[in-house]
């Protein structure tokens, strides 16, 4: 109950930090309206996406009016859902031409590089420490290849990604995403295809550690293939629909070594899986948010008609609130949950709290299997230094890439349910972990997480990530 206090009051606070005006403008000498009218809204700089996508993205029509005491932070916020595309480095924002009451608003744009041919090096553990700590870093459980990113392919924010990865994992995979096939730029469609296969597999848990079994023969092979649709006619809210068909293969030695991997010593499973997603998101950035809210609901049926060897009904929530406490001081609490109806769940279908982007800070090294969880983060950030690094070999609109340092402290707790008894000892049990650590904030999207944390079985430990913390 305290804890939903918590989070209410986020709510609140965050809501007020962006209703608030922040900045005054003053009107040319002799002006003495609290308006302002906008003329037209001009883009510069674009060369590869459409400006009818970015005047989609702004919300400002010509027409408009706009509150004097409010116009800073109003363009401001424009400016800021923009950058939220991920399509450019930088976006600044003028007024100009600015005659009686009426003003033009004109927006540049600095577009970022859109094909991106990266070399694969992928841990195939969890995470970084459990590779290199329980797995002694071994190379053999690398994953290497290639992966090009084509982002706004046609000009439009949309997406090609196309893999091709040896090592560990065998796969390939192919997807395609087009947020708007319409004139009203609301709906869109995308595809996925993934194929990948396997001679090692975590087969099973032992004392909320996976164990994995290894054959020299390829033991598991994964077919996906599935078709999105899209739904967006506000700026902050998006809703999806997936519908996927899986297909799952595994060899006759994990079915005699744990039957109930695919359940009743089955070596095949084959299911239909449809969900439907809403996401809403108002915040400064999306990639590494300071103010502002993120809600995120998911209703999933894995198992449609005869296509249903894995079968359950799972709900998701996730939610988060960020919002400034002091100057360059910040806060934020997320919650993470999950609930799952289903009968006798397989092994595959028993994964909780530890895998993805489900865990406590601190609880690296372990995994708890259930059907239900829930996981409660909170953060207090502070800001140690804001600077800009020029590199002199890059083109000039990239050469300066810029930094943020921010010191945090954090705790978290959680709980997954298990309706199995014998997966461990932190099955069913209230947990919870804290520690401190420093976020390196760059472009691109990236963030580097260094934290020292400690957890409720007294076990510290210095821990590596590279995505958002909640």
């Amino acid at each position: 109950m305290a804890f939903k206090k918590a989070l209410l009051l986020s709510f609140i606070f965050s809501a007020l930090f962006f209703c608030k005006g922040v900045s005054r403008q003053v009107t040319p000498a002799g002006r003495d309206t609290n308006y302002v009218v906008v003329r037209n809204v001009v883009v510069l700089g674009n060369k590869k996406t459409r400006t009818n996508v970015i005047l989609r993205e702004l919300g400002l029509f010509p027409g408009d009016t706009l509150w004097l005491r409010d116009l800073g932070s109003t363009l401001d916020q424009k400016r800021k859902q923009l950058l939220n595309l991920s399509l450019f480095l930088n976006v600044t924002v003028n007024v100009k031409n600015w005659r009686d009451n009426n003003v033009d608003v004109v927006f540049d744009v600095w577009e970022r590089w859109y094909t991106f041919p990266i070399p694969i090096f992928k841990l195939a553990d969890r995470n970084f420490n459990q590779w290199w700590v329980e797995q002694g870093h071994s190379l053999n459980r690398v994953n290497l290849g290639v992966r090009l990113f084509q982002d706004n392919l046609t000009g439009r924010n949309d997406e090609v990604r196309a893999e091709l990865q040896m090592g560990y994992t065998q796969r390939v995979a192919l997807s395609y995403d087009l947020p708007y096939v319409d004139k009203s730029f609301r709906h869109g469609v995308g595809f996925i295809f993934s194929y990948s296969r396997n001679r090692e597999i975590n087969d099973s848990t032992f004392e909320n550690r996976q164990h994995f079994f290894k054959q020299n023969e390829f033991i598991r092979q994964l077919y996906s293939v599935g078709l999105s649709y899209s739904y967006r006619k506000a700026i902050n809210t998006r809703h999806q629909v997936f519908l996927t068909y899986n297909y799952e293969k595994v060899s006759d030695s994990v079915a005699i070594y744990n039957p109930d991997y695919l359940g009743e010593g089955h070596t095949v499973a084959r299911y239909l899986n449809l969900m439907y997603r809403i996401s809403y998101r108002k915040a400064d950035s999306w990639t590494y948010p300071l103010k502002g809210v993120l809600l995120q609901a998911e209703a999933e049926k894995m198992g449609i008609g005869a296509l249903d060897d894995i079968d359950h009904v799972r709900l998701r929530l996730r939610i988060a609130g960020y919002w400034q406490l002091a100057n360059k001081t910040y806060g934020a609490l997320g919650l993470r949950s999950q609930v799952k109806f289903t009968g006798n769940a397989p092994y595959a279908d028993q994964k909780a709290i530890g895998y993805q982007e489900d865990y406590l800070r601190g609880l690296e090294y372990f995994v708890v299997d259930g059907t239900s969880f829930f996981i409660a983060k909170s953060t207090l950030r502070q800001e140690l230094m804001n600077f800009k690094v020029n590199l002199p070999v890059v083109p000039k609109k990239f050469s300066a890439v810029p930094f943020r340092l921010m010191l945090k402290i954090y705790g978290d707790a959680g709980y997954a349910y298990s309706k199995r008894y014998g997966y461990g000892m932190l099955n069913n049990r209230f947990l919870y972990t804290g520690g401190v650590g420093l976020d390196i904030v760059s472009f691109y999207d990236s963030c580097l997480r260094i934290e020292y944390s400690i957890n409720q079985l007294g076990q510290k430990g210095l821990f590596l990530h590279t995505k958002l913390d909640m």
